[in-house]
């Protein structure tokens, strides 16, 4: 539906307006401007854009953007973030606030996703051009689909597009697109009822009336821009919503002030009715941080050798020397947060097992290992073998380095890179019995008493939903491999979960009942008791079992077997678990259902930085399917990604939502502070959390201990090995 206007007739004359909304920009002569633009601004559907209506631009690659806006009775929140160089997401949420009293809720919360590709970038003949989908899963609410081109001018930026859906709701023409078949000439009316179940409604896209826009930017300076535009958006679905909104000209009008932290404040003169606000930040955890290099003391330097200092093999007869070098070796490690697990020393190797700890940059560890053994071992000793461990005690990889190379590439200009080329990458298989453990070492014990934060997003009838309180966790490590834990929550506040509806779930209910073990706990809840035993079966194998509480609502045992070679890139896993349900007060007690669950997968770490899983088996409410997952790592261990599963349950008995997906971050403390740590903020974000594609929750797996230690990773990774 569109607003009344004068029609275009011709389809020729649409599909000719079509092509000039892509190309209307090209028509400056002569070598592109430099221009104050560092990155695009955010318009107020949370992508580049102008003031409501996107560009053809896109963010620098890696860009992580979060904006909170209103625009009269509607708060919108989004994140974007530049997944590839030319493709991005968008994950927006929108509240609808005072709607009439005849409605089912005060407030109607929205959530949607888009997808954003750049056709081509800017050349100094050539505008950028995009193309995007919005609100593809979501109720339809901001249903539309475009193409955008953008061309600079030195500070003044142009950009004219073409939209469909909610995009081509003003002042709209037929649609070009009828050229080529008439089913694009009509698009299901997006009045018949709310997407509830956010369906991927692909016979919507590109369908239908479309609609002109245009706008122009202007950098008054590198701080403050200013933006006028004309909508093709009719704003139809907030005015029937009766929340005061008005649409009364097409014209929108817009200033932004920006800092050079990344923070953006936008205002706005919008629809000739309504004030817009909007912050955004922007973040780039591809670029370095305030701390590049880290603000941990600096490593201890290599040590170099007198000349024929390695021909003295005096020290051999010595038996304490041995036993001294590892004491020296030890205490060294643990002033970098690392521990020295076991060693063994000949007159020219040594072969030590370490744990890099708070050393989370599993190359920079390497390198502060080096430089200590350099230190701390006879001269003759030229061959260096060091075995990371994983936090579980198993040998992930075996790295050779040599001692003559150390000492000759610590201050070479590519030093870095040939340290890597001259290092062997080897398996750690078989396990060496022989290696000696410093006195003390096991058994080990540690405990902490810490506050836990936990949230819910995207309630029906709340945003966010918090669940804090304190945690007392314990850890005992008799040996190598064999790990006893356990954590006790003292809960201080639920939000409101006793409040919540019971589960509607038409399937077993084995998520959706997380309200009633929130409100049953009483305030003190055993998450999780367990037992695992962590072991390597053979050449590239890694293995484990783990017995007990494995998760606040499952109990059971499971069991992990890891196919991954340290030079390859791709890794096949399986899981076994039986699962039983927990008795509702997270005590000691179980219900009656039982599951058998696992998952065959394959991972794979690509280029870039980027890393692909698949997980393919049953789940814990006895559907099958897989789950889909792409992430992107950065060199400061910032980790953002995407996941979807799909199961045998049909989307309507899934329920709201269709189908689980969602979002997932990992933030290290080290990229924040620049201090090494071990600890970071790991966040999931669901639209809705359901019953279909439900996964245990077992703490341990494999892959993600052992990945850091390979050579694939190591690689990524190297340019800190001398930091």
């Amino acid at each position: 539906m569109r607003r009344s206007c004068p029609k275009t007739s011709s389809r020729l004359a649409g599909l000719a307006g079509l092509v000039l909304s892509a190309f209307l920009v090209t028509t400056a002569a002569g070598a592109k401007a430099d221009t104050p633009w560092d990155r695009p601004v955010l318009g107020f559907m949370g992508v580049p854009g102008l003031v409501d209506m996107p560009s053809g631009e896109a963010m620098p690659d890696g860009m992580l953007s979060f904006t909170v806006g209103r625009v009269g009775e509607v708060q919108r929140h989004a994140l974007h973030f530049q997944i590839a160089p030319r493709l991005s997401g968008v994950f927006r949420y929108a509240i609808y606030y005072g709607l009439p009293s005849s409605s089912s809720f005060p407030n109607l919360y929205d959530r949607s996703f888009d997808l954003r590709y750049q056709l081509a970038t800017e050349t100094a003949t050539r505008p950028a051009i995009a193309i995007g989908l919005q609100d593809i899963w979501g109720t339809g609410i901001s249903s539309a689909e475009y193409i955008a081109a953008t061309k600079s001018f030195g500070r003044l930026k142009a950009t004219a597009g073409l939209g469909w859906g909610r995009l081509g709701t003003f002042n709209g023409i037929d649609n070009p697109l009828g050229v080529l078949s008439d089913r694009f000439d009509t698009r299901p009316d997006r009045r018949d009822g709310l997407n509830v179940n956010g369906d991927l409604r692909t016979d919507h896209w590109f369908r239908g009336d479309a609609a002109f826009f245009a706008g122009l930017q202007y950098a008054v300076s590198d701080r403050l821009v200013l933006s006028a535009e004309y909508s093709s958006d009719d704003y139809r679905f907030e005015e029937d919503a009766d929340i005061g909104f008005v649409h009364r000209s097409p014209v929108n009008l817009g200033v932004t002030w920006r800092t050079r932290r990344g923070l953006d404040l936008s205002a706005a003169w919008l629809y000739g009715s309504t004030l817009g606000v909007q912050l955004s930040y922007n973040f780039n955890p591809k670029r370095p941080n305030r701390f590049p290099g880290g603000v941990d003391p600096a490593p201890v330097p290599v040590q170099p050798r007198p000349p024929g200092a390695a021909a003295d093999l005096g020290w051999t007869q010595d038996r304490t020397r041995p036993g001294a070098a590892r004491t020296t070796t030890a205490t060294l490690l643990a002033a970098e947060g690392m521990m020295l697990e076991a060693m063994a020393v000949s007159a020219d190797t040594a072969t030590l097992r370490v744990r890099t700890g708070q050393q989370t940059v599993a190359a920079q560890a390497l390198g502060r290992v080096a430089r200590i053994l350099t230190r701390s071992l006879p001269a003759s000793v030229e061959t260096f073998v060091i075995i990371p461990t994983t936090g579980t005690g198993l040998p992930a990889s075996a790295i050779t380095l040599s001692r003559s190379d150390l000492e000759e590439l610590e201050t070479a200009p590519d030093g870095a890179w040939q340290s890597y080329a001259r290092a062997a990458f080897s398996d750690a298989w078989p396990v060496d019995r022989t290696l000696a453990f410093p006195e003390g070492t096991f058994p080990k014990f540690d405990w902490s008493l810490a506050p836990y934060l936990t949230a819910s997003y995207f309630d029906p009838d709340s945003p966010v939903r918090l669940d804090y309180g304190l945690e007392l966790s314990a850890r005992y490590e008799p040996r190598p491999g064999l790990v006893f834990a356990g954590a006790l929550r003292g809960q201080l506040s639920d939000d409101g979960a006793e409040d919540l509806p019971p589960s509607d779930s038409k399937i077993r209910r084995v998520r959706t009942d997380a309200p009633i073990y929130a409100r049953e706990s009483d305030g003190l809840a055993l998450s999780r008791l367990t037992a695992a035993q962590y072991f390597r079966p053979g050449p590239d194998l890694y293995g484990r079992v783990t017995l007990g509480y494995l998760e606040p609502m499952y109990g059971g045992l499971s069991t992990e077997l890891l196919w991954k070679p340290v030079t390859s890139r791709l890794a096949f896993g399986v899981e076994i678990n039986y699962a039983q349900q927990r008795d509702f007060d997270q005590r000691f007690g179980f219900q009656d259902y039982g599951v058998m669950t696992g998952h065959v997968s394959a991972y794979y770490a690509g280029a870039g930085g980027f890393d692909y899983r698949v997980d393919a088996g049953r789940y814990l409410a006895g559907d099958w399917g897989a789950t889909f997952a792409v992430d992107r790592r950065f060199g400061n261990g910032i980790k953002v990604g995407v996941f979807a599963t799909l199961t045998d349950v049909p989307f309507d008995d899934f329920g709201e939502g269709s189908f689980d997906k969602g979002l997932r971050f990992e933030v290290p403390f080290a990229a924040l502070t620049g201090r090494s740590s071990d600890r970071g903020i790991n966040r999931v974000l669901r639209p809705v959390q359901r019953d279909g594609g439900a996964r245990l929750d077992v703490a341990g797996r494999l892959y993600e201990g052992v990945r850091d230690f390979h050579r694939p990773a190591m690689q990524e990774q190297w340019g800190r090995f001398w930091r």
